[in-house]
């Protein structure tokens, strides 16, 4: 009978080397140690110091960053929450805050909402048990007590973008109403006259609501010397593909010879439209405008190209952290708000063509 192979186990990695583990090697107390750790060899007999200069290179011995750090009473650590990293707003913002706390020697602990505002509080209290030293918020604010968390922590606090209720903090965003003008004016200029403003869903989201105020009051005023121009929302879910074509073919039933397009609140609902058309065989630009929040890096490659309204998302991301690091340095002001520009980026998706080639439906 043939003998069987015993395979030997795959060796296990030795356990990390402890303070006590050091202060036994040393022969001396723990308490020796971390005066050495904590660059008090003055303190120290140069045989004791050598002796846990040796004992420290034996083990590899390395002391944890955090417990360093809450020792000093500081973790270097920023908490950020966004509402959704498959969001290229979130990533560009993100990219940008990072950087800042970098060049201040902190890191950034992110938490993703994955869009679901019921963890909101659930985000606070997890980075709050690491000991941060701040939050960056980009949630979907509709979670009151979300903030309520985050004040009673003690913590400064700057909102990106979402507004929460009540909450008396920095706030960094885009400046929306100006945004939409900027958008509306294009569209109206390339002889778009029947629009509408596609979001996901709008209630409680302070910037959807904000675009889409803005968008209303836009088409109330430009309809004063313009009757021809009209204006609709649709509100589009991430399954209800079916229900944002049928809203698209009605909105080129409106628009009854006139040239139809849409503004889009986020290069996440500006891809629904894409993939949209693409169903329905109409091409970007002559059979639909469109202008979409969101500069994303495949925005100049999709058709005849994306038009599209820059977020400055890095500076947004900067001027955020920037804001929490002059709290936590002491600053004590009312809380700001800062607003910046976006920039309109023209291409291919509003090229009008002339009311005659608009295919009936």
């Amino acid at each position: 009978m043939p003998s069987a192979s015993i395979k030997p186990s795959p060796a296990r990695p030795a356990p990390r080397a402890t303070i006590a583990d050091v202060a036994r090697e040393a022969g001396v107390s723990k308490a020796t140690v971390s005066r050495f750790l904590n660059h008090r060899e003055t303190l120290l007999t140069p045989d004791i110091a050598s002796r846990v200069e040796v004992a420290i290179a034996a083990l590899a011995y390395s002391p944890s960053p955090m417990a360093q750090a809450l020792k000093r009473g500081r973790s270097r650590l920023i908490g950020l929450v966004v509402a959704d990293v498959t969001n290229p707003f979130s990533v560009a913002v993100l990219r940008g805050a990072e950087k800042a706390c970098q060049q201040a020697g902190y890191l950034l602990m992110l938490f993703n909402l994955g869009n679901d505002s019921r963890r909101e509080s659930e985000a606070i209290q997890a980075l709050a048990a690491y000991q941060v030293e701040g939050f960056i918020l980009n949630t979907l604010g509709r979670d009151a007590g979300a903030a309520a968390d985050a004040a009673r922590h003690g913590k400064p606090v700057v909102l990106v973008d979402r507004r929460h209720h009540d909450m008396q903090a920095d706030f960094v965003s885009l400046d929306n109403a100006g945004a939409v003008r900027l958008g509306g004016r294009h569209l109206v200029q390339a002889g778009y006259l029947e629009l509408m403003f596609l979001s996901e869903p709008i209630k409680n989201v302070s910037s959807r609501m904000e675009r889409e105020a803005a968008f209303r009051s836009f088409i109330a005023e430009s309809r004063d010397g313009m009757p021809e121009l009209h204006g609709s929302t649709f509100e589009s879910m991430e399954d209800n593909g079916e229900e944002l074509d049928q809203a698209l073919r009605a909105l080129r039933e409106r628009a009854s010879g006139r040239l139809p397009a849409v503004i889009s609140s986020n290069a996440v609902v500006t891809l629904r439209v894409v993939a949209s058309l693409a169903r329905l065989g109409w091409r970007l630009g002559t059979d639909l405008g469109l202008v979409g929040f969101d500069d994303t890096e495949w925005s100049p490659f999709i058709g005849p190209g994306l038009t599209t309204i820059a977020q400055p998302t890095d500076e947004l991301g900067r001027l955020a952290a920037g804001c929490l690091m002059e709290r936590l340095k002491g600053l004590d002001l009312p809380p700001r708000q800062i607003l910046l520009s976006g920039r309109l980026l023209a291409r291919g998706s509003t090229v009008a063509a002339a009311p005659s080639m608009i295919l009936p439906t």
